[in-house]
């Protein structure tokens, strides 16, 4: 079979996520939408003269940032990601805060990426917004924050 020239192999389809946590939460399930993935420097703008005598604005790297991690998916009887995030509602963060991996995974359920995020927290947890008139599901949604996050695979 003949292959498109250039093209070693095709780009990842990201058709669900689950989420891995150690310690004792447990939060179990599929999520269908994941944002937030990625980290960012403030930039700092620095006035110097060159050896010309000319004003230049030197542009370096300043704090680093990492994104809120937001996962969504259908509603369901699990009631992991509430358990979490009680845990800091009451101030428990020893508890709460927990090394945790996203995984994305293909259509076959495979594994294909993972996301390790290092001291994580559920900064937000909300539930569906019902409407009589809808036939869409009940989705929830959380979002993690984070002090580090690195691509392992």
């Amino acid at each position: 079979m003949a292959t498109p020239a250039g093209r070693d192999s095709d780009p990842l389809v990201g058709y669900q996520f689950r989420i891995e946590i150690d310690g004792p939460v447990d939060v179990t399930g599929y999520f269908v939408e994941c944002s937030g993935i990625g980290s960012e420097h403030e930039v700092v703008e620095h006035k110097v003269v060159d050896d010309q005598g000319r004003a230049v604005v030197q542009k370096i790297p300043g704090r680093l940032k990492w994104e809120d991690v937001t996962l969504k998916r259908g509603i369901t009887d699990n009631l992991g990601i509430w358990d979490w995030r009680q845990a800091v509602e009451e101030g428990q963060m020893d508890q709460a805060r927990a090394n945790c991996s996203v995984v994305m995974m293909d259509t076959n359920g495979q594994d294909v990426a993972r996301w390790d995020l290092v001291n994580a927290w559920p900064s937000k947890v909300s539930g569906p917004t019902p409407k009589s008139d809808s036939n869409e599901y009940g989705v929830e949604e959380m979002t993690i924050v984070h002090e580090g996050m690195e691509r392992t695979s």
